[in-house]
């Protein structure tokens, strides 16, 4: 049976909201912000990303019980949403889109936290993904692991836009949907086995007959 260990905890966080994707939603916003702005919005929305994934990361058992969520059903919903994500990253479809890009707020710091809201700071994949991770296991090693492993994702993306911000402006968004494309593979993988997971958690048997 598929175990949602560590490693595809921190696979399923990068895909969904790695660098591949945060740095595409960052390179728009690049060509209205200089690049001192640019590395303060980084800083700003990765706290609050990390915040999120603290909360959602030891908090799981809490906000299932509160919406009377099973883990099965967790499972069954958290696979399905990763399969159909990743086949839209292989195709180069994204799905989320981010707003009416028409509005923009008067300060240049809450407009790009706005801008970045559903893609990055408070993604629902990520959110599925942390909480599908942390109730892997009940103890609470693991969930400070999977918390830690969401919180290093989010900081590694502040990392690589901080040093690719004077690059932003002349690279060409084509290196990152590559890299978006083959992370979508891995992700379906992972989706996949998380359904079959939650299938067999409800009984439903899932062994080949030899």
């Amino acid at each position: 049976m598929f175990v949602f260990n560590l490693g595809s905890a921190f696979i399923t966080f990068f895909a969904v909201v790695g660098p591949p994707k945060t740095m595409l939603s960052f390179a728009r916003l690049a060509g209205t912000r200089s690049n001192r702005e640019l590395r303060r919005l980084a800083a700003f929305s990765t706290v609050i990303s990390a915040v999120i994934g603290l909360v959602l990361g030891f908090g799981a058992d809490e906000l299932t019980t509160l919406f009377h969520i099973s883990d099965q059903s967790l499972q069954l919903a958290g696979g399905a949403i990763f399969f159909v994500y990743a086949v839209a990253l292989v195709f180069g479809v994204h799905l989320g889109g981010d707003g009416d890009e028409d509005e923009h707020l008067t300060n240049p710091l809450a407009d790009g936290i706005r801008e970045l809201l559903l893609p990055y700071i408070a993604s629902p994949l990520a959110i599925t993904a942390v909480l599908v991770a942390s109730l892997n296991r009940n103890d609470w090693g693991w969930k400070a692991a999977v918390a830690g492993a969401y919180v290093g994702v989010a900081v590694l993306n502040y990392v690589c836009v901080a040093l690719l911000a004077p690059l932003m402006r002349r690279t060409h968004s084509t290196s990152l949907e590559v890299l978006s494309r083959l992370l979508g593979l891995l992700l379906a993988a992972v989706g996949v086995e998380l359904f079959l997971e939650g299938l067999a958690g409800i009984g439903v048997p899932l062994t080949a007959a030899h």
